[in-house]
């Protein structure tokens, strides 16, 4: 896997160089959501906000693991679940009544790839990497359901996550389809 088990590291080095000196110089005023009336670039920056240590513990708890099992399916493939979210998340930001922040929308996206990847190429090893995704974090899943989701979760960006990642799940297999298909011509 060389080097790329450090990208998720970096990522969350940055976020939680934010919420640091959020937290501890800025009181807790320096959030960075995305949301109506924000500038749109904001959907970049809302992974890398949280509203204090716990939203950002309970994140990091996730998407750490669920980083590294994508990673073994290579970078190409860890970025594109990343683009497929940020992606989904634009039309949410825009019209969407409520602002949000949080690496919850790409812990979504990952698990929502994660889930589906290996139903779509019908191998063992990605599908049992499903499995124990479902099983590690399938009780998740409830909180893409709205009212389900406790006050102040967003269940539409969790929801907009995990169709990003099915996007980009779908959009990966089809494309590896046509790889094939195009070889054995």
């Amino acid at each position: 896997m060389g080097g790329r088990w450090l990208i998720p590291l970096l990522l969350l080095g940055i976020t939680w160089g934010q919420e640091l000196i959020d937290q501890l110089l800025l009181g807790g005023q320096w959030n960075l959501p995305m949301g109506p009336g924000l500038p749109l670039w904001r959907v970049l920056t809302a992974p890398f906000s949280h509203s204090g240590f716990g939203h950002l513990i309970s994140n990091t708890m996730v998407f750490l693991p669920l980083s590294w099992v994508v990673l073994t399916r290579g970078s190409r493939n860890y970025l594109a679940v990343w683009i497929g979210v940020l992606i989904v998340e634009i039309p949410i930001a825009l019209l969407w009544p409520v602002r949000s922040h949080g690496l919850s929308g790409v812990v979504y996206g990952l698990l929502g790839y994660l889930l589906l990847i290996g139903f779509l190429e019908r191998r063992i090893v990605p599908i049992l990497l499903g499995g124990l995704t479902l099983w590690w974090y399938g009780s998740a899943l409830l909180a893409l359901i709205p009212g389900v989701a406790p006050a102040g979760v967003s269940w539409i960006g969790h929801a907009g996550g995990f169709l990003g990642g099915a996007f980009t799940a779908f959009t990966l297999q089809r494309n590896s389809d046509h790889s094939s298909q195009s070889k054995g011509s």
